[in-house]
């Protein structure tokens, strides 16, 4: 809590859901100096200003992670940027590639540079559970970004810049999320059901914003910090939302995985297990630092951290009780 006291904080795409719930956070709870709102859209800039009201330690700036001028200019004076801009909608990033690569990939580049040139202390980049063994685009992207800041590290070199990475599964209620769907299609009868051996991990908004505020006291730079969250089906899920809806099989869609995945067997040789939580380490450390994570235990051989062989998976009743605190 008191890393993130009297600090100036910069939040990319900080108009989405995570980005939203986070800034209400920092400013309840952690007494920054200066909070940066860094987004695209005006209009979801204004409706959050008018939800927030005339805080004086709110900044709003319009702009693109693909501008790496325009990124220069919003992190003067800033001390931890939370990367949270991306194109993250499975489909339209098959379709739409080269917009998804702009935005993932070359705008994680500009934030690296942006933030060594402009000294800031500590990055926080958020990823996805699709970045592990990805099978779609936006998954492919989200590794390369995941790679391109571990990376930043060597980057930085001397400089006081660090950069690490938080990756975590479905977030709960989130735009895009298949709850907000099943809950609007539950008076209707029928639920669509990709495959009814489908599972995913789930975690929800608040937890994903305290475990980035965690990992940003705890990181030393270089790390993936990985949440230990429960797995559901996706049968139990539409159980739990419409227990008298039909449930009609649609099968996966193009780039959709059965099963998802945030540590694969390749990356589990070096993680550690913190408890309540994994850190893949990065293969090298030539800028310096020694990360806590090593003194933690290393993973079995083999290991591969996936939503069905998950040893933590909820009833239909704990998803109910979880989707009550769900907007």
């Amino acid at each position: 809590m008191t890393y993130l006291a009297d600090k100036s904080v910069l939040v990319t795409g900080g108009t989405g859901s995570f980005g939203k719930a986070f800034i209400r956070r920092l400013l309840a709870d952690f007494e920054p100096r200066r909070v940066v709102v860094f987004s695209r859209d005006e209009l979801k800039q204004y409706e959050l200003r008018q939800e927030l009201g005339d805080d004086p330690r709110l900044r709003w700036f319009i702009g693109d992670v693909r501008d790496r001028a325009r990124l220069e200019q919003a992190f003067n004076g800033v001390e931890v940027v939370v990367h949270a801009a991306a194109m993250k909608q499975v489909d339209t990033a098959e379709y739409n590639p080269f917009e998804c690569i702009a935005t993932n990939v070359l705008g994680a580049e500009n934030v690296i540079n942006a933030a060594i040139g402009c000294g800031v202390e500590r990055v926080i980049a958020l990823s996805t559970d699709k970045a592990s063994s990805p099978a779609n685009l936006y998954g492919a992207s989200k590794l390369c970004s995941d790679k391109l800041f571990v990376a930043g590290n060597h980057y930085a070199a001397t400089r006081i810049t660090r950069f690490s990475v938080v990756r975590y599964g479905n977030v709960v209620g989130s735009r895009g999320s298949v709850v907000p769907l099943f809950r609007r299609l539950a008076g209707s009868g029928t639920l669509p059901i990709t495959d009814e051996r489908m599972t995913r991990f789930w975690i929800t908004l608040p937890q994903a914003v305290q475990f980035v505020v965690d990992s940003l006291a705890a990181m030393e730079g270089g790390e993936i910090f990985v949440p230990k969250i429960p797995s559901t089906t996706i049968v139990d899920l539409a159980t739990a939302i419409a227990p008298s809806a039909k449930q009609e099989v649609i099968g996966i869609r193009p780039g959709e995985k059965l099963h998802e995945e945030m540590i694969s067997s390749h990356d589990s040789e070096r993680t550690v297990d913190f408890g309540d939580r994994y850190a893949i380490l990065p293969n090298r450390r030539a800028w310096g630092g020694q990360s806590p994570a090593v003194e933690a235990p290393s993973l079995r051989q083999g290991f591969a951290y996936q939503s069905d062989t998950n040893d933590w998976f909820l009833s239909v009743e704990e998803i109910r009780e979880l989707l009550a605190n769900v907007p």
